[in-house]
């Protein structure tokens, strides 16, 4: 139900995401996917990928500030609202998203996110038949 997920820290500077995009090719590293936040002086890449571990490895090798977190992942529908219909389930138990994203897979739609309550989101997914997504599934 959670996959880990690295958070890197990037300076704001031309070329320091490709920088940390050649660490994870040199290594064999696939990316599933990746996102990014930024404010005027940093930003964070959120990125799902092949072998979470030897890339924090490597990119700690390599200088970069990483860690890996665990967020829940869900296979969502492809039609209008599927997201909404989730997230909704979430905020009628009280579970404020801290942040979400969400990326195509194959032929699947996935939702990435982490709340303020895993436990009770973790409830909350088993209680409604939510399809959770793990690493297995990403690694197909």
């Amino acid at each position: 139900m959670t996959i880990r997920q690295l958070s890197v820290f990037l300076e704001n500077k031309p070329g320091y995401l490709n920088e940390v995009l050649a660490v994870l090719a040199r290594y064999n590293i696939n990316i599933n996917a990746l996102t990014i936040a930024d404010t005027s002086d940093y930003g964070l890449a959120r990125i799902l990928v092949s072998d979470p571990q030897l890339a924090q490895e490597k990119l700690h090798e390599a200088n970069f500030a990483v860690r890996i977190h665990d967020v829940l992942s869900l296979e969502m529908g492809a039609e209008p609202g599927s997201l909404y219909h989730i997230l909704n389930l979430f905020a009628e138990a009280n579970i404020s998203i801290e942040y979400v994203y969400a990326f195509s897979f194959g032929s699947k739609s996935i939702l990435v996110f982490r709340t303020d309550n895993r436990e009770k989101a973790v409830e909350l997914i088993l209680k409604n038949k939510l399809k959770s997504i793990t690493e297995e599934d990403l690694a197909q």
